[in-house]
């Protein structure tokens, strides 16, 4: 099965969307990652946080509980429903001839070679992999020739029946062949393959690979023969569980534990999980993790409740009074009052007692291989134009994004700069020069060279439509000016004709506004109205500055705390798990226009009396910019999930620093379900946060990332994966040429240069590597944060306890 808007043939590896990311808390004790530089990069690389202890160290046996978000669909990573699940059990199942390290770079591995390297180059590219010899599948037979013979056909693209998503390299094999013994391995190429060091991984057995039914079918909930440090128990649907145990047959260090186990635990209800014990290891958000580290710093002194969670909001003021409630002359109001103390004074029992449980857990953090992008619909619209693209781009300070993010992680704060590597893979070099850094001069000079002023947005001008395509018509409308001249003239004494006369009424209605004042001021109220504030004492609002009209483009206005009061409260919704919650249902598209949020902060923000207001922005840079009397807006789609908090927060900031450059923006927020499906791969929309997940062989992953689209038969696009839409021939030549390329320096150099084409472009703008914070029980040792490196199964287990009257070992 071919992947969808691909023809058939020709899809190539599918990329898994990443598209929730962890939310953003303080975690001061979370700080002490150290951080180091590569001499070939400029930005930050994290190490893994694992706990890593030597297997001397650990015990023998136990079980661990590993949280997945679901039930894999499949465990045939080969096709288009596979997901992190099945890569995760699979990991410890099957063969990775070439795992990650730490650093993202491909390592041979010795449990099942002994060696793998390209022998012949002319005529034709030969790769030549020697087995190691103990290497046997679960079921006693030896892994051979022809379970490679088998995967490379089912994998080639040659024969329709097998559904898989994924063939890229497998079609550039002319023949597969034994050695000069069952041990050898000879791979011929009919086109030369720089990254043949992701063919065979995993490697599943013939009896999986060697006919459709048994690759489309039989490979879904079970794995017949297996060759890893675990071998495949139990799937259980009904329990949401899969459970491993340790292989009899495994040749290599043996596994630690006795079982590991894969639970099914949605990502909202982990916190919980971890305080019941139900799961030992679980990636987290940082609400949970702020938890965790709150748990470890309080000791409930003299029986004391956490100073925070239910209840800790309440003043000595408020308790007090509720207490003279409680116990009042008013017996219905008094009952009322002691349920709500009751039931206060539960929650604050039950949140206490989940923290205490909560002390068994500690928090492991880096970066995740992954990284978030703002993608730009270049189909159509004003982002058709790659003049407005590069202005999005140059007006966004991705410091500032990037340091909300990561910074109250303790996680190293640097804006990512390439889209083809991370920081310590040998292709990373910052390549967002080609595109230039932040400048909001320069961006008003690109949006003003592709026709979009402030006066654009209040009168056509010659009718030339957004795009560079624009510029054709240009010529051609001048022909047409002098026949418009007078036209224009008329309108515009119309129009000072019509402004006087609503001046006049504004003026009639102004005085009549100040008499009914008068009226009110002269002491007629009454007492009551006197003795209570107003809803509006004490406030007002940000960007409101009592000028009627100017606001009039916004299409919602929201009252909301001041920054400081604001910022308190969103560190509580997100504790909470629900920033961005509008009351409404989410599947209903929630708008809120970016000049809602006037220039100084968020409209309607209010602040204590007497607060000064914000200074306003430069006239060049307030007001929507437009074109032929249209203004020029975008939408920008989110999603409104509770794992999806902190890319909400960015798309806010990034709709607010292009309402500097008077780019409009309308975040339409819906529900996770249908972002990517509905909205995202379909293209509707302008502007989106989405992550991709990072990878040593970008010429061949990343190909279908990036591929210009081209047109179908049925006059629609054909994007494979680039859902910006935005692509070059020549971007694709540097990856036709870097995936051929055997020289792995040249091949980086290629792969370099398409990146630098891909900042230019501006279709898609790199801004952060993700976090990665696992909870861990802990006295689990070689698991948590594994970044890029690929986790050792076999070493994960339970650290010995120390002998009595050794010295206590003080570091965590």
């Amino acid at each position: 099965m071919s992947h969808v808007g691909v023809p058939r043939g020709t899809s190539r590896k599918r990329r898994s969307l990443a598209l929730l990311t962890t939310g953003v808390l303080a975690l001061p004790a979370l700080a002490g990652c150290s951080s180091g530089k590569d001499e070939a990069t400029s930005a930050a690389v994290v190490p893994q946080d694992v706990a890593p202890a030597a297997r001397a160290q650990v015990a023998e046996g136990g079980t661990v509980n590993w949280a997945i978000d679901a039930m894999p669909a499949t465990l045939n990573a080969f096709q288009a429903d596979a997901d992190s699940a099945t890569t995760r059990i699979t990991g410890a199942l099957l063969p990775t001839l070439f795992p990650l390290d730490a650093k993202g770079r491909p390592q041979l591995n010795p449990d099942y070679l002994e060696s793998a390297k390209v022998v012949d180059t002319e005529p034709k590219q030969v790769v030549l992999y020697r087995l190691n010899q103990q290497a046997v599948w679960s079921d006693g037979r030896e892994i051979g020739a022809p379970d490679f013979v088998a995967q490379w056909r089912a994998l080639s693209g040659k024969d329709s029946a097998f559904w898989t998503a994924r063939n890229a390299g497998y079609e550039r094999i002319e023949k597969i062949e034994r050695g000069a013994d069952d041990l050898e391995v000879k791979v011929t190429f009919a086109k030369p393959y720089a990254d043949w060091r992701s063919l065979f991984s995993p490697l599943y057995p013939k009896q999986v690979t060697g006919s459709p039914d048994s690759f489309n079918d039989g490979a879904r909930s079970t794995i017949e023969a297996t060759a890893g440090p675990f071998r495949l128990r139990e799937v259980d649907k009904e329990s949401g569980s899969v459970t491993l145990a340790r292989n009899p047959r495994w040749w290599g260090r043996p596994a630690k534990l006795d079982s590991l186990v894969f639970k099914a635990v949605k990502p909202q209800d982990r916190t919980e999980a971890l305080a019941e014990g139900k799961i030992d290891v679980a990636d987290i958000d940082a609400a949970s993790a702020h938890r965790i580290v709150q748990a470890a710093r309080d000791t409930g002194a003299n029986g004391a409740p956490p100073a925070h969670g239910p209840g800790s909001e309440i003043t000595p003021a408020q308790a007090l009074r509720s207490w003279a409630l409680a116990h009042g002359s008013d017996e219905e109001v008094a009952e009322e009052a002691q349920e709500a103390r009751d039931e206060k004074a539960g929650a604050a029992k039950a949140y206490a007692a989940e923290q205490s449980d909560l002390r068994a857990y500690v928090v492991r953090k880096s970066l995740e291989p992954a990284y978030t992008q703002l993608a730009l619909n270049g189909e159509t619209g004003p982002l058709a134009d790659d003049r407005v693209r590069r202005a999005v781009a140059r007006a966004l300070d991705r410091q500032e994004l990037v340091d909300a993010v990561l910074k109250p992680l303790g996680l190293p704060a640097e804006p990512l700069g390439s889209h083809v590597a991370l920081a310590g893979q040998p292709a990373y070099k910052d390549g967002s020069e080609a595109l230039g850094s932040q400048d909001t001069k320069e961006a008003q000079a690109l949006l003003a060279d592709a026709g979009w002023t402030r006066e654009g947005a209040t009168k056509k001008t010659d009718g030339t439509k957004a795009g560079s395509e624009g510029e054709k018509q240009k010529d051609a409308g001048k022909t047409q000016e002098k026949a418009t001249e007078e036209k224009e003239a008329a309108q515009k004494k119309e129009a000072a004709e019509e402004k006087k006369a609503t001046e006049e009424k504004e003026a009639e209605e102004e005085a009549t506004e100040e008499k009914a004042d008068s009226a009110t001021d002269d002491g007629k109220t009454d007492d009551a109205a006197r003795r209570e504030p107003s809803e509006d004492d004490g406030l007002y609002i940000v960007g409101d500055d009592d000028k009627p009209g100017e606001a009039e483009d916004a299409a919602i206005h929201v009252i909301a705390p001041a920054p400081a009061a604001a910022a308190q409260s969103a560190a509580l919704l997100r504790q909470a798990g629900r920033l961005g919650e509008t009351g409404t249902s989410e599947d209903a598209p929630v708008r809120i226009s970016a000049q809602d949020r006037q220039p100084g902060g968020a409209a309607g923000a209010y602040a204590p009396a007497g607060t000064a207001a914000p200074a306003q922005a430069p006239d060049s840079a307030r007001g929507p910019l437009g074109k032929d009397g249209k203004p020029l807006s975008l939408r920008f789609v989110l999603p409104s999930g509770p794992g999806s908090e902190s890319l909400r927060s960015v798309g806010d900031k990034i709709a607010a620093m292009l309402d500097t450059i008077g780019i409009r923006t309308e975040i339409t927020k819906v529900s996770d379900d249908s972002y990517f499906r509905d909205h995202v791969a379909s293209g509707d929309y302008d502007l989106a946060l989405y992550s991709w997940p990072a990878t040593a062989y970008p010429a061949t992953d990343d190909r279908p990332i990036f591929a210009k689209p081209v047109p179908a038969t049925d006059g629609s696009l054909l994007v494979e994966q680039n859902y910006t839409r935005v692509g070059t021939d020549h971007i694709d030549q540097l990856f036709d040429e870097a995936v051929s390329e055997l020289d792995e320096g040249a091949a980086g150099d290629l792969m370099k240069q398409a990146d630098a084409r891909l900042w230019a472009a501006a279709g898609s703008i790199p801004l952060y590597q993700r976090p990665q914070l696992v909870a861990t029980d802990k006295k689990l040792v070689n698991v948590g944060a594994f970044g890029f490196g690929a986790p050792h199964y076999q070493d994960i287990g339970f650290k010995k306890p120390q002998s009595a009257g050794a010295p206590a070992n003080t570091k965590k």
